[in-house]
């Protein structure tokens, strides 16, 4: 309701590359956000059993949830800031290779080896928080000021659904395929993100 009290704010003296001017549209935005939540919740739900598999006990999985928990939002000032001095498509390309960079590394990394296992994990997370900001970054900018907590709202469940159907087919894909296998696409996957994004971002700057 205060958003439809409030003047469009404008455009004018904003960066190129600002996801109000020429930036990724809202759908990409969207995209980015649900990618970045179905390929963390995949990968995070099936590393503890993956890690079980190989010997590790439930300490040394712990620390390492906990380390990806906290590379999950404490990079969250550093996204901001990265967002808004390079813009949104930039941060989405980011975003996509520091989640294939995640899927390349626990697909290749060994069983046994605690500390690949702990980067990858990391990186996830990161790659996650790059998302977070990023994605809320575009659709914050790019939906209408009269419907926007409307569009937040929807994008909420989207995020909330991605989790959900990441969460579930993790564990099938485990174990009809195996963790590596999951790894590897998930991380495939993510960098869908980032065609997108340029794509949209040359859209808007032809239209301009």
């Amino acid at each position: 309701m205060l958003a439809r009290t409030l003047p469009a704010a404008s455009n004018e003296g904003a960066p190129a590359d600002s996801p109000s001017r020429s930036g990724p549209g809202l759908l990409v935005g969207v995209v980015v956000l649900v990618l970045s939540q179905l390929v963390m919740v995949a990968v995070m739900t099936m590393t503890p059993i993956h890690m079980h598999a190989h010997g590790f006990g439930t300490a040394a999985s712990g620390l390492v949830i906990a380390l990806h928990t906290g590379s999950m939002y404490l990079p969250s000032p550093l996204a901001g800031r990265l967002v808004d001095r390079f813009g949104a498509t930039a941060m989405s390309v980011v975003t996509a290779g520091t989640l294939l960079a995640a899927g390349v590394v626990t697909a290749l990394a060994p069983g046994h080896s605690f500390t690949l296992i702990t980067l990858a994990l990391v990186l996830l997370g990161v790659g996650w928080s790059f998302g977070l900001v990023t994605g809320t970054a575009i659709v914050t900018n790019s939906a209408p000021l009269a419907t926007r907590a409307k569009v937040q709202g929807l994008v909420d469940v989207a995020i909330a659904v991605a989790g959900a159907v990441g969460g579930l087919a993790s564990g099938i894909v485990v174990a009809t395929t195996s963790y590596p296998f999951l790894a590897a696409l998930c991380g495939a996957l993510a960098f869908v993100a980032a065609p997108a994004a340029i794509a949209a971002a040359r859209k808007s700057s032809a239209r301009a």
